[in-house]
């Protein structure tokens, strides 16, 4: 192993740091809105919501992957319709974290927001507060460590994602090989020393989430 040559350490490092800054993008876009819709929607259909929301929890990540497929692939409804070529891209990566992770950052936030004091959103209708005005001045503040933490946690899932990724991805040398497909081709062509680095850099990367997940559990949640 050349170690005077990091293009093998740093490439998929910073790969999956892009597909992370993506990720986080979506997750406090379309993650919060999903958590929120989840949390107040009544509606019948709310349990398969929520199924669907967690199907990549509960799902092999391979099957998942494979699924995501026939919707993503060149004839899939969605690439299709959008006309865009996802699979093996690093468009491919960042869906394949962001739904990895999805149901670990919606299902916390989810959880606040129904258990957010309702006579706090009481007052904040009588006051004329519109619900955008209540969730950004009112449950949002109250409830940042829940977000936080949850944020850290989905992005942690998502560092470390194998599946979908190596489903969607193509595990493409230089071009879809985050971190974690970089250990799993190093262990595969028999480079220990290799994928042994690239594992304690993960070690030291979860730590520091871990780390981050604790200090955040000391926020108060309702804090008025």
């Amino acid at each position: 192993m050349d170690l005077n040559n990091l293009e093998w350490l740093l490439a998929p490092l910073i790969l999956s740091a892009k597909t992370l800054c993506f990720s986080l993008v979506l997750f406090i876009t379309i993650g919060i809105l999903l958590a929120y819709f989840l949390a107040f929607y009544k509606g019948k259909f709310k349990t398969f919501f929520e199924l669907v929301i967690m199907f990549p929890l509960i799902f092999p990540p391979i099957a998942t992957g494979f699924l995501l497929l026939y919707v993503f692939g060149r004839n899939g409804f969605i690439a299709s319709f959008l006309n865009l070529e996802i699979v093996f891209s690093f468009k491919a990566l960042v869906i394949a974290s962001f739904l990895a992770a999805l149901p670990l950052f919606v299902k916390p936030i989810q959880a606040a927001f129904e258990n957010f004091p309702k006579d706090l959103i009481e007052a904040g209708l009588s006051l004329g507060k519109n619900r955008f005005e209540i969730a950004v001045f009112i449950i949002f503040p109250n409830i940042i460590g829940v977000l936080l933490a949850s944020l850290i946690l989905a992005l942690g899932r998502g560092l470390g994602e194998v599946g979908i990724t190596l489903m969607l991805g193509g595990n493409i040398i230089g071009k879809t090989d985050t971190v974690s497909l970089a250990i799993f081709n190093a262990v595969y062509d028999g480079q220990n020393e290799k994928a042994l680095i690239l594992s304690f850099v993960l070690v030291i990367l979860s730590s520091f989430m871990f780390w981050m997940i604790g200090r955040l559990k000391h926020t108060r949640t309702f804090e008025v």
